[in-house]
């Protein structure tokens, strides 16, 4: 395959790795330093494009794809309060675009395990549950979107939750949730990859499942993968199409 890569940072840059290894040709890099080049007709030239750029970008870089009719590939997270509005603007306009809070195989797995242990701890109302999520501190958007998708796991199986909230570890702002809300603790921490942790808890034991990446390379593989399965699709996918 062409690839147009929307983020050349480290991530924009293990899947470059990848992709190469992978027999595919990089065909575009856009960074922050060369913006002018994301034109329609620069993206005509892929087959398919990889955004991992920044919440403040990924909107407008799914705008440039949808122009091109490029498919497009979204591991940027911080977006997805819009994700009705562009879920309606890829179905009308005919367009595709997959889309992932972690392209990893084994967070993947890791979502089911979460969604099978929260309807099974639905009928233990003794434990108190939350979610745990680190990052290294370039990550811009808080709560990560992996611990967003874990949160939704867990509040569509436990029915004494009914929304998240988050706590920014480090910040002035102390957060007291109410009985019926999820609580992500967000802890931002130099060179850490991701790590996740659900916690159940009660007066007498606690119950934990946890994923910890080692790199970032499982992220940026999983984004290929993606990036071969979707390209001769149509339509709006998430990551989760890809492992059912």
């Amino acid at each position: 395959m062409k690839i147009a890569l929307l983020g050349y940072g480290k991530m924009g840059q293990i899947i470059e790795k990848f992709a190469l290894e992978r027999g595919h040709e990089i065909v575009l890099k856009i960074s922050i330093d060369n913006q002018e080049e994301l034109t329609r007709q620069n993206l005509k030239a892929a087959d398919v494009a990889i955004d991992f750029s920044t919440p403040d970008s990924v909107l407008s870089n799914i705008d440039a794809c949808f122009d091109a009719n490029v498919p497009v590939v979204v591991g940027t997270t911080g977006w997805y309060g819009k994700l009705q509005e562009v879920k309606n603007d890829c179905d009308s306009s005919n367009n595709t675009l997959l889309y992932g809070s972690n392209f990893s195989i084994g967070v993947n797995l890791f979502f089911k395990l979460n969604q099978t242990l929260a309807k099974l701890m639905n009928n233990y109302p003794a434990y108190e549950v939350q979610v745990e999520e680190i990052h290294h501190t370039q990550k811009l958007d808080s709560p990560s979107g992996t611990a967003i998708t874990l949160a939704e796991g867990i509040l569509d199986n436990v029915e004494r939750k009914s929304e998240w909230l988050n706590e920014e570890v480090g910040k002035d702002v102390e957060v007291f949730p109410k009985t019926d809300q999820l609580l992500i603790e967000s802890h931002r921490i130099e060179n850490i990859p991701g790590t996740h942790t659900v916690i159940y808890s009660s007066e007498v034991d606690d119950i934990e499942i946890k994923h910890t990446a080692h790199s970032r390379a499982g992220f940026a593989l999983g984004a290929v993968v993606a990036a071969e399965w979707v390209k001769d699709k149509k339509g709006f996918f998430s990551i989760t199409d890809i492992f059912e």
